[in-house]
């Protein structure tokens, strides 16, 4: 199986296909897929899908995919490193949080809202008539661009799993973890009687249920979720050991580094310094 590399912070490509190698790959990166015209199927992790012009598709490291072109079709691919999100703010990193930590991300095309397609699609062909300019600032504006697209990609993903109840008055626990995923920075929304209120339940119910479907509490989840979200901290930004305390709300230091050592065996330091050196 081929396991390909990524050796710049983003990597932009158009690909015109009459037919795809259906061959299996894994990237150390993360990639997303607009099909611009064309049919055939995308296969993810043995998962088939069929897939048409505005078909949005995002790729995880490691999954193992490939494509079975039926028709002409037009890729354009978009791809990043860590050395990408280093270079962004800690506000565009949390937007970003539901494409990198949504430990349900479903596959399939992920744009959901009828106007994001013509949306992306406009944008998608921005990037490609950008890059065969040479215009001033052509980079800045690439980013821009590519920033929007995927803050979209994000919001579509928050609206898989909407927050209600199904037709047996039992709340789906896709929709808990998403509603615990888009709430990690309000810490009060988190609490049993709010999250009871947002699906309409009582506070008994909600704790009994996600214990029930998830083998943890709602604390315990919610502490292992926002360890993993500082761990991306870690490898992806130059963010001090400080900002992160103050972005998840931590007493001091001394907190944040029982807290992590606990889940991970290593202080915030130490494991930044272990990464570095991999």
């Amino acid at each position: 199986m081929e396991i390909r590399n990524l050796y710049h912070p983003f990597e932009l490509q158009f690909l015109e296909v009459l037919e795809y190698e259906a061959k299996e790959r894994k990237n150390t990166f993360f990639e997303m897929v607009f099909v611009l015209e064309g049919k055939g199927t995308q296969i993810i992790n043995d998962h088939r899908w069929p897939y048409s012009s505005d078909k949005f598709f995002l790729i995880f490291p490691q999954d193992t995919h490939s494509f079975e072109v039926t028709e002409k079709t037009k890729f354009f691919f978009i791809r990043f490193h860590d050395s990408y999100l280093k270079t962004q703010s800690s506000d565009w990193i949390q937007k970003l949080e539901f494409i990198f930590h949504n430990h349900n991300h479903r596959p399939g095309c992920i744009l959901k809202t009828v106007t994001d397609k013509p949306l992306v699609r406009a944008m998608i062909e921005a990037l490609i008539r950008e890059e065969s300019t040479n215009f001033p600032q052509q980079q800045e504006v690439i980013k821009q661009i590519l920033n929007t697209i995927i803050t979209i990609a994000a919001r579509n993903i928050s609206l898989i799993a909407p927050l209600n109840l199904n037709q047996n008055n039992v709340v789906p626990s896709l929709d808990l973890l998403n509603y615990v995923h888009q709430n990690i920075y309000q810490p009060e929304q988190l609490k049993a009687s709010n999250m009871a209120a947002a699906f309409n339940v009582s506070s008994t119910y909600i704790s009994e249920y996600f214990k029930t479907k998830t083998g943890q509490s709602i604390q315990e989840y919610t502490m292992a979720y926002k360890v993993k979200l500082i761990e991306t901290r870690l490898k992806f930004t130059n963010m001090q050991i400080n900002e992160i305390v103050y972005e998840f709300g931590f007493s001091d230091a001394s907190h944040l580094n029982r807290l992590f050592k606990k889940h991970t065996g290593l202080n915030p330091s130490d494991y930044k310094k272990q990464f570095k050196r991999v």
